[in-house]
């Protein structure tokens, strides 16, 4: 006697609830890790102030152990609290390159809506369908 197998197919309920215990199963997993990360991100603070002034003390920019290499070294970073003087600075001395390149998504968007006959050369676009799972008011 032959027996026919058949498949079993989930639900789309199923699917759902599936899918949120999942996620609910990892923002735990991320829960916990960021309160274990950030305790080793402190006492990693805490050694790093240590080594700047071990650093500082003997003036030194770079200090070989046998377990690594210490290396003090300064770290600037740049911005403006008025974009408009920037970006005529930047308009007036040709320098596109102070700029980081990357197209602000939303504002593209948005400008594509309300302008789509005019269409930047090089500009590629990506279109995907995407799941979003919302968890039911009654559980």
């Amino acid at each position: 006697m032959d027996v026919e197998v058949q498949e079993i197919k989930p639900s789309v309920d199923m699917l759902a609830e599936t899918y949120i215990k999942m996620r609910d199963k990892r923002s735990v997993f991320k829960q916990e890790w960021e309160v274990k990360d950030k305790a080793i991100e402190v006492q990693m603070k805490l050694v790093e102030e240590k080594l700047l002034e071990l650093c500082k003390e003997i003036n030194a920019n770079s200090i070989s152990t046998n377990h690594g290499t210490i290396i003090r070294s300064t770290k600037s970073r740049y911005w403006t609290s008025d974009w408009d003087s920037m970006y005529q600075f930047i308009k007036e001395h040709d320098a596109f390159g102070l700029l980081e390149k990357r197209v602000q998504q939303t504002n593209m968007k948005n400008f594509l809506a309300e302008n789509p006959e005019l269409l930047p050369m090089g500009l590629n676009v990506e279109h995907e369908y995407t799941v979003l799972v919302r968890r039911s008011k009654e559980k």
